[in-house]
C-alpha cells in the first residue's frame, strides 16, 4: 500500500516542500468569517474552522491553490462543525481548493456553491468535495445541497445528504467535465439525488447508496436553458457517463436516461422501486442540435422488484429507445416470480430471470443467501472493477453491486488492490502529467492515452492489479 502510494508520489515529480499556514476562522480567532480566510489564503494553506457553529454565509472568488499545493477548508469532522442556516457557501472560480470535514444545515438557498462565474469558456477545476454532511433543507423549490456549473475534475466522496428539497437536487451538475462521485449516502431526497446535465460528460458515480432518493434518483440529462450549456453547442444533455457499483433502495425510479448518449448503468443492485426500473426520456427536443435519447447501456444489474412497478421501463417520445443495449441483468419478482421477466423497448440478452437471490439488506450491507444466482454471469467492463464494497470483481464479474465469486473472499493484495484502483482515480484529478512508463521496486505502471481517454494499468509480477480509465480532457 506505501509502496504504491509512492509511485502515485513520483509519477506526480516528488514531494514540494511548502509552507502552508492554518488560517483559524471563529470567536478569538484571527478572521471572524469564512471569506475573510479564504481572501487572505495563499496555495497550501489551510482555512480551519473552530467553531462548533456558523452562521456566516460566504461567497468567495478567485480562491486557487496549486496542483501540488491545494487550499483547504475545513471543520473538525462534521459531528463537530457546522454551517447553519442563511444562504451557504458560494466558491466562484475555484482551482485546486478542497473542502471537507463539516455539515451544512438548515440552508433556505442552495447550502453549496461550485461554479466558473458564469464565465461559460472558462471552468472552476481541480474541487474536492469530502465528508461532508447536507442535512435539514429549509426550502421546498428547486433548491440543491451541492450545485456545480462549469466545474470540471472534481471529485465528491463521502457526503452524506439527507432530506431535500422537495424540488430540488443533491449533487446538480451542469456542463461539468471529468467528476468522481464516489462512496457517498443519500436519503429522502427531492426530484433526485445527482442529476448531470447542460453537457455533462465523462463522469463517474460509484459506490454510492440510495434510499428513497427522490423521484429519479440519478437524472442522467435533463433540461437546460440554451444559455446555459458548457460547452456552448453540445449537442446532448449528458454523455459519457458511468454508474457503477450503487445499491437503489426505493424511489420511484433509480435511473432516468434523459437527453444523454452513451451513458452506461452497470453492475448495480435495485431494490423495490416505485413505479420503473428506469426512463428514456428526451426534454430539450431540437433534432438540428441535439441528438435524440438513446446508444446507452444497462448492463449486470440486479434487479429486485415487486407488484408496484407499473412499467419496468418508461420510453418517451422523441427518442432513441431502439439504440439503447440490455443485458446480462437479473430479474427478480418478489410478488410472483413466474412474472419476473420484464418488458423491455428491445430484446434483453445473457439475462436471467425468476431466481431468488435471497437478498438481504442490513443497513447498508448487501447479503445475498444465493451468491450461485449471481456469481460469473455478468460480462466484464474494463473499466468497472471494484465493487460496491470495495473489493475487487471477478473475471467473468457477477451481476449486481457485489461480487459473489470466489473471490468475495478477499486478501489484503485484492484490498490494496482496490484501493489502488481509487487512488489512481484521485491521482488522474490531480492535473500534473503522467510519465508513459515508471517502474519501481516490480510495480509497472503504463499509461495509454487515446483519443479523449487516458487508460491507467497497474501491473505487479505480470498481474494487472488495478486499472483506470479517465477522460482526459482539454487540460
Amino acid at each position: 500500500m506505501r509502496l504504491l502510494f509512492g509511485i502515485l508520489v513520483i509519477l506526480a515529480g516528488g514531494i514540494h516542500a511548502s509552507f502552508a499556514d492554518t488560517l483559524r476562522v471563529g470567536n478569538g480567532h484571527p478572521y471572524g468569517t469564512i471569506r475573510l480566510a479564504c481572501l487572505a489564503a495563499k496555495p497550501g494553506d489551510v482555512v480551519l474552522l473552530t467553531d462548533s457553529i456558523h452562521t456566516d454565509a460566504s461567497t468567495v472568488e478567485g480562491l486557487v491553490g496549486t496542483a501540488d499545493a491545494y487550499v483547504t477548508i475545513t471543520g473538525r469532522g462534521p459531528e463537530r462543525t457546522r454551517i447553519e442556516g442563511g444562504r451557504g457557501l458560494q466558491f466562484s472560480r475555484p482551482a485546486y481548493v478542497r473542502i471537507e470535514n463539516l455539515t451544512m444545515s438548515g440552508q433556505s438557498g442552495n447550502a453549496m456553491n461550485i461554479d466558473d462565474g458564469g464565465t461559460i469558456t472558462q471552468p472552476a477545476h481541480h474541487v474536492e468535495v469530502r465528508n461532508v454532511h447536507f442535512v435539514g433543507m429549509q426550502a421546498t423549490g428547486n433548491v440543491d445541497y451541492l450545485k456545480l456549473s462549469g466545474l470540471d475534475t472534481f471529485l465528491v466522496e463521502n457526503v452524506v445528504m439527507r432530506d431535500g428539497a422537495a424540488g430540488g437536487s443533491g449533487i446538480d451538475m451542469v456542463g461539468c467535465h471529468e467528476g468522481i462521485i464516489q462512496q457517498n449516502n443519500f436519503a429522502r431526497m427531492g426530484s433526485n439525488a445527482i442529476q448531470a446535465k447542460g453537457g455533462t460528460r465523462f463522469i463517474t458515480i460509484r459506490r454510492c447508496t440510495f434510499t428513497n432518493a427522490g423521484e429519479r434518483a440519478i437524472n442522467l440529462g435533463g433540461s437546460t436553458g440554451l444559455a446555459f450549456f458548457r460547452p456552448a453547442d453540445a449537442p446532448h444533455e449528458a454523455a459519457d457517463i458511468l454508474v457503477h457499483s450503487n445499491l437503489f433502495v426505493g424511489g420511484v425510479t433509480p435511473f432516468a436516461y434523459v437527453g444523454c448518449e452513451r451513458v452506461r448503468c452497470v453492475n448495480n443492485t435495485i431494490v423495490r422501486p416505485q413505479r420503473w426500473v428506469f426512463r428514456i426520456l428526451q426534454e430539450t427536443v431540437d433534432p438540428t442540435r441535439f441528438v435524440p435519447c438513446g446508444n446507452s447501456v444497462f448492463r449486470n444489474n440486479l434487479v429486485v422488484f415487486d407488484g408496484q412497478i407499473s412499467t419496468h421501463v418508461n420510453v418517451g417520445p422523441n427518442t432513441a429507445a431502439a439504440t439503447f443495449t440490455i443485458d446480462h441483468n437479473h430479474w427478480f419478482n418478489l410478488s410472483d416470480s413466474a412474472r419476473s421477466r420484464p418488458q423491455l423497448p428491445v430484446t434483453e440478452t445473457n439475462s436471467t430471470y425468476g431466481r431468488d437471490p435471497m437478498l438481504t439488506l442490513i443497513g447498508d450491507s448487501i447479503e445475498v443467501a444465493a451468491p450461485e444466482v449471481l456469481a460469473g454471469r455478468g460480462i466484464a467492463e474494463t473499466d468497472v472493477t471494484i465493487d460496491y464494497r470495495g473489493r475487487m470483481f471477478a473475471s467473468p464479474p457477477s451481476i449486481g453491486a457485489t461480487e459473489q465469486g470466489a473471490s468475495t473472499s478477499v486478501t489484503d493484495e485484492a484490498t490494496a488492490d482496490a484501493v489502488a484502483q481509487d487512488q489512481f482515480d484521485d491521482y488522474l484529478l490531480s492535473g500534473q502529467s503522467l510519465q508513459h512508463l515508471a517502474e519501481v521496486n516490480g510495480i509497472v505502471v503504463r499509461v495509454y492515452r487515446r483519443s479523449n481517454l487516458v487508460d491507467v494499468l497497474i501491473v505487479s509480477n505480470g498481474r494487472i492489479v488495478a486499472r483506470a480509465q479517465r477522460g482526459s480532457g482539454n487540460r
